[in-house]
């Protein structure tokens, strides 16, 4: 397995200091990192800011910081817009992915991240459900001339369950589909990880890691002299190895299924001991000095 680094990381959305994209590809590769993950959205890569020049520079420096990209991340939500069926929202998104394809194939990336949709409460679920299945060939099929993949991430709430996750890739039947499931989601859930990796088995794409604590909430009932448990509880990003994600077990349920391909190291949400690049180096770093234990 190979190990690159997320984008996202560095790009300042929960409050920590952020690095442009041309630094972060320096950052990468002087932290160890054999590959990046691309975060397909501003502050780093929006495709419609991204001109053939910036692009010609943006390979040159990947290639002289000798790194390989492993991964485009888009960012979609194909059951947005609910109450506004009149915006054609996913056919954008569609337009969106198919521009990210391109830009990936011009930099040596033949993977493209998607998630599905968030349930929301205007519409029935199956129909919810049929648009993402819908909206993911769509993506699939316009990936598909640049020799792209598009891989769903088990992130939003529709198919996030790994069996739904399979049926979804059922009903949407396209070559050049993959999954991605991550370990944290399926630790959240309190889903079985060897079961559901064997179950994925050579539809497992690309991997995401990241750790976390649990930290339960609750209520004061000054009545009863009692707390009153309150959910969900808070999950809070750790560095890998300090939180309850079981990634030993984890990495050899992937080694016995037989994937070879790239884990992407991401921290998503606000930090344990806050967001200055030295502490986000020591978070990148402890990943690495995991993977090599």
């Amino acid at each position: 397995m190979r190990n690159c680094l997320f984008s996202v990381s560095y790009a300042g959305l929960w409050g920590q200091e952020r690095l442009s994209l041309s630094d972060f590809v320096v950052k990468a590769r002087a932290l160890g990192y054999e590959g990046i993950e691309i975060m397909c959205k501003r502050p780093h890569l929006y495709p419609y800011d991204a001109g053939e020049k910036d692009l010609a520079a943006l390979k040159e420096l990947i290639a002289a910081n000798h790194l390989a990209v492993a991964c485009m991340a888009a960012y979609t939500n194909f059951t947005a817009g609910g109450e506004s069926r009149e915006v054609p929202l996913a056919d954008l998104q569609v337009s969106y992915v198919r521009e990210i394809a391109r830009i990936g194939s011009q930099l040596g990336c033949g993977l493209v991240r998607i998630f599905t949709g968030y349930e929301n409460a205007q519409e029935p679920f199956g129909e919810q459900w049929k648009m993402c299945v819908k909206a993911i060939q769509a993506c699939c099929d316009a990936a598909n001339p640049f020799g792209v993949t598009i891989g769903v991430q088990n992130h939003h709430d529709i198919a996030v369950d790994t069996h739904a996750l399979l049926e979804l890739s059922y009903e949407i039947d396209r070559p050049n589909l993959g999954l991605m499931v991550d370990a944290w989601t399926m630790f959240l859930r309190g889903e079985d990880i060897e079961g559901a990796l064997r179950k994925v088995g050579r539809k497992l794409v690309f991997c995401t890691a990241a750790d976390y604590v649990i930290l339960p909430r609750y209520s004061y009932r000054p009545s009863l002299v009692n707390y009153e448990p309150k959910e969900p509880a808070l999950v809070k990003a750790v560095p890998i190895g300090e939180g309850m994600v079981d990634y030993q077990r984890y990495f050899k349920a992937l080694k016995d299924i037989g994937y070879d391909g790239w884990v992407s190291y991401e921290t998503c949400s606000p930090l344990r001991h806050g967001g200055s690049i030295e502490n986000l180096d020591r978070y990148a770093r402890r990943f690495l000095e995991s993977r090599c234990k």
